[in-house]
């Protein structure tokens, strides 16, 4: 099965946003293949549909209310983000989350760190700290939204809510856990390379999709 990979770079939110909404809805009309979306945001905090007052409190920082599943949740440089636009043939959201875990749990040890998933907390924990997150979103049964990795991320913006709904120092990063900075580029292309393994969709890069 072949599928799109598309690196939007280092991209705001708002227009990534707009782009992966697009690219749902030309998946969902057979316009293109599974794609696979990276990308690097600038300072973000989005609302999941599950976000409560108590978790979040207006910040100096753009802030999104968003589709997809779980709490508030900050984006931000050093943090690799991932939007699978995948259609799900057997309608199986579970299935999907798992095989987003599972491209970050093999991932994550090709650099020595142990991940493991917690039931009922969808993402990827070390340790009781949480590296991963996940949070999708569903449209005519093709998935938007996605994963955030944290690799070289400041933790410290996750004080500004209670990401997930948890205590901020719940977070960690892959850097924090090997006591040194990862090749972001190389973690983006083992996501990419794992992903295909996992879904057994075969990736082909692509520029960014136009509008039209």
């Amino acid at each position: 099965m072949s599928g799109y990979l598309v690196d939007f770079g280092r991209m705001g939110y708002g227009e990534a946003l707009s782009l992966q909404r697009e690219l749902a809805q030309k998946r969902a009309k057979g316009e293109i293949p599974d794609t696979l979306v990276l990308v690097e945001h600038d300072h973000v905090i989005t609302l999941g549909r599950k976000t409560t007052p108590a978790n979040f409190k207006p910040q100096d920082i753009p802030v999104f209310q968003v589709e997809r599943g779980g709490d508030a949740t900050y984006h931000g440089p050093g943090q690799l983000v991932g939007y699978p636009i995948v259609l799900l043939a057997d309608h199986d959201v579970r299935r999907h989350v798992r095989n987003i875990e599972e491209t970050i749990l093999r991932t994550v040890l090709s650099y020595g760190i142990s991940g493991e998933r917690v039931e009922g907390h969808p993402g990827i924990w070390v340790g009781g700290k949480k590296l991963a997150s996940i949070g999708v979103a569903v449209t005519d049964w093709v998935t938007y939204h996605g994963f955030a990795l944290n690799v070289n991320t400041d933790l410290s913006y996750f004080e500004l809510i209670r990401p997930c709904g948890l205590d901020p120092s719940t977070m960690t990063s892959m850097a924090k856990l090997t006591g040194k900075p990862i090749p972001f580029e190389e973690v983006k292309a083992r996501v990419a390379r794992e992903f295909s393994a996992v879904t057994g969709i075969s990736l082909t890069h692509q520029r960014l999709i136009a509008s039209g």
